[in-house]
């Protein structure tokens, strides 16, 4: 018999009130969760469909259909499940819960706790809310597929207490990388722990880096370092987290080094002294669902103190910029706002006091096939040139006074003097993506920029206020080929079927000369060297003020070669070549140098990396980066690696015969885990400049921590 909700309710309330008079269980809820949910009583079962809510004071349970048992309070739950139980949530496809005992069982689930995220399978557990898995995988990565995760055989869950894994690995993607037997983290405050580093290395000496971790209320915790090199000394300082909830985050950080031997390395660098010190603070908000806050400030004694003790942080950001950032996003646009001073007087910066800008992201125009996007910024900024003593060049273009021409002056200065000028910038671009054939995608593109110069103010650089114009069109050709090879199989290279994917790429890009070229212009943004291929397109290309003629067709070529293995589908193959054809050539070359990325996989535990830049026009290497990756189980890895970098390459000269050494580097690294608590890491590399010759070896470092276990 089906029936409407308000009456189906009011019986259902009655039948269990007469049915259970002596149940000790809380009552519990049902309701419809829209005016399509239906209900159907049989042999004491009550059936839902449609939408669900099964609830009482402790637990709440919805699901696209359910069973509900009146005598012995067990619901089976199909479809989107959610079950709220004490304050936590689980989520899956099919759950069995108890509202007398609290049992619960579940096919595959998935549940977290912040940070964590937990997903597994044959879910069980009991009113002492202990609760058992298989097939476990933990993350802290909230995205669908993470990029990093625990995957344990067996996983025990105690919300709001901690969790147990067995036989869990740490995977970075598809790579193992750590086994522990066993494993336990702590969901609620982690208790304060010691971290220590002991190692050796030939700038340091022996060393041993020591570290405090502490946990305050939720409001403060950080880390006190207290660092000690054989050869440089002395040197720590506190790391603090400030945790302000709708106030935002905030992280301070001080690390001072009273150095012995600050010139360890052979660097000449200015500011080098035996006290050197970095400090950094930064501070984010949300000021709205769609609008931040950042301030980011960076401050260092001299250029080498990060990558003399920093060196991975130095690594990813050689100059650290301090700015304070304001952005605002809708739906189809962004208002952001910067201001970027400068801190230290050794690093070139371009303060940007204030940089607004109004970025119009891709949207149809109308009900048209036609795509609109845009970005427009207006600012004053001041280029601020390094204060290290190093020749460099300069030019004044003034306009004559007949408005005819310009008056060009060129020479060498030892510091170049700074410059300043306001600048107002638009661009505006249309596109029409189309694909024909079911297969070939082209999509052509024409837009337009406008620019606006204010008088620049410098003592060696000075220019007249003038605008500039600069037209680009072009178009993107491309499409995707695949074939599969049912009977390809290969034990040696454990191949087992074979799916080639080839995809050409051709983008052809036109921009006329400009009504001012770049030489006339100040530079804030500008073109600076680089070892990959910049944007061919705008506004992905965005050195404003370094914009010239272009006619240039970009070649680009991508191979696949997948397979399927243990652990789903695998990149066996993934080789991408790609060039620039300059139509146009003038006094250059007519193609660019050949770029080659190559990523081969024969085995799930062996990797080879290659990237390479070859000069058509010279025939001789540019940079080649080559790697090798073994991990044949989770106990051990090694990797080798070579990287060359030409000598005097003319793209990093900044002026004509200057010397850039280039570089042969060896690197290769051996890890070993020895037990759960200890893993023996030794990296080691020679390097070799143009002159002199010069070697670094790390023969290993140890970590552990020592405290209560999470």
């Amino acid at each position: 018999m089906r029936q409407t909700w308000p009456l189906t309710l009011m019986a259902l309330f009655l039948a269990f009130a007469a049915a259970c008079p002596a149940q000790q269980a809380e009552p519990w809820h049902i309701n419809g969760l829209d005016s399509q949910s239906q209900f159907e009583s049989r042999d004491n079962t009550n059936f839902f469909s449609h939408g669900v809510m099964v609830s009482n004071e402790t637990t709440l349970i919805t699901a696209e259909q359910a069973a509900a048992t009146d005598l012995t309070g067990e619901v089976v739950a199909e479809g989107d499940v959610t079950i709220l139980d004490h304050g936590h949530i689980w989520r899956g496809t099919n759950f069995i819960y108890n509202f007398k005992t609290g049992d619960v069982r579940a096919g595959s689930f998935k549940t977290g706790q912040m940070p964590f995220s937990v997903s597994g399978e044959h879910l069980t557990g009991n009113s002492n809310r202990v609760y058992t898995a298989t097939n476990a995988a933990i993350t802290t990565d909230d995205y669908e597929r993470s990029a990093y995760r625990i995957r344990a055989r067996q996983i025990t869950i105690v919300p709001g207490d901690y969790f147990e894994a067995h036989q869990a690995t740490f995977y970075i993607g598809k790579t193992p990388v750590f086994y522990w037997p066993y494993y336990k983290r702590k969901l609620g405050q982690h208790p304060n722990n010691w971290q220590f580093a002991p190692g050796y290395r030939s700038m340091f000496g022996p060393y041993l880096l020591s570290a405090y971790n502490w946990y305050g209320t939720g409001l403060l915790d950080g880390t006190i370092h207290f660092d000690e090199r054989e050869r440089r000394g002395l040197a720590g300082g506190p790391d603090l987290w400030l945790h302000g909830g709708d106030w935002g985050e905030a992280a301070f950080r001080y690390y001072f080094a009273r150095d012995q031997d600050p010139g360890a390395d052979g660097i000449a660098a200015p500011h080098l002294k035996e006290d050197r010190q970095r400090m950094s603070f930064y501070y984010e908000d949300r000021l709205g669902s769609n609008a931040t806050a950042k301030v980011v400030a960076n401050y260092q004694s001299d250029p080498l103190v990060i990558r003399d003790f920093y060196l991975e942080e130095y690594n990813a950001n050689v100059e650290p910029a301090s700015f304070a950032e304001a952005t605002q996003l809708r739906p189809n646009w962004v208002l952001d706002g910067m201001a970027q001073p400068r801190l230290v007087n050794f690093f070139e910066t371009v303060e940007r006091l204030p940089d607004v800008k109004l970025t119009g992201l891709r949207q149809e125009v109308g009900v048209t096939p036609v795509y609109y996007e845009s970005e427009s910024s207006v600012g004053y900024y001041e280029r601020a040139f390094s204060n290290t003593n190093s020749p460099s060049p300069f030019t004044n273009i003034t306009l004559a006074p007949d408005g005819l021409g310009y008056f060009v002056t060129r020479g060498w200065t030892t510091n170049p003097a700074n410059y300043t000028a306001a600048r107002a910038d638009t661009f505006h671009q249309f596109t029409l993506p189309e694909t024909f054939f079911g297969w070939l995608n082209i999509t052509p593109r024409m837009g337009g920029r406008a620019t606006y110069y204010s008088d620049v103010n410098g003592p060696q650089v000075h220019t007249n206020q003038q605008a500039r114009g600069v037209f680009n069109t072009g178009v993107d050709v491309s499409f995707k080929a695949a074939r599969v090879f049912r009977d390809a199989e290969n034990s040696l290279l454990d191949v087992h079927e074979l799916r080639h994917i080839i995809e050409p790429d051709i983008d052809y890009g036109y921009v006329p000369a400009p009504t001012r070229s770049a030489s006339q212009l100040p530079q804030f943004d500008y073109q600076q060297p680089s070892l990959r291929q910049l944007p061919l397109e705008y506004p992905g290309y965005n050195s404003i003020d370094s914009i010239g003629s272009q006619n240039v067709l970009r070649l680009m070529l991508r191979n696949k070669l997948q397979t399927k293995r243990q652990d789903g589908l695998e990149d066996l193959v993934n080789w991408a070549v790609y060039t620039d054809w300059n139509l146009s050539p003038g006094t250059n070359h007519a193609f660019t140098d050949f770029y080659s990325d190559l990523d081969l996989r024969p085995r799930s535990w062996l990797t080879f990396n290659s990237s390479t830049r070859y000069d058509l026009a010279d025939s001789r290497w540019r940079e080649a980066i080559e790697r090798i990756f073994v991990q044949p189980t989770t106990a051990w890895s090694l990797s080798l690696g070579y990287y060359y970098l030409m000598n005097n390459d003319p793209e990093f000269q900044s002026y004509p015969g200057q010397n850039v050494p280039g570089n042969n580097l060896i690197d290769f690294s051996l890890y070993y885990r020895m037990n759960e608590n200890w893993g023996r890491a030794s990296p080691s590399g020679l390097k070799r400049k143009t002159e002199p010759c010069r070697s670094r070896f790390i023969p290993f470092t140890a970590i552990s921590e020592a405290g209560p276990r999470p």
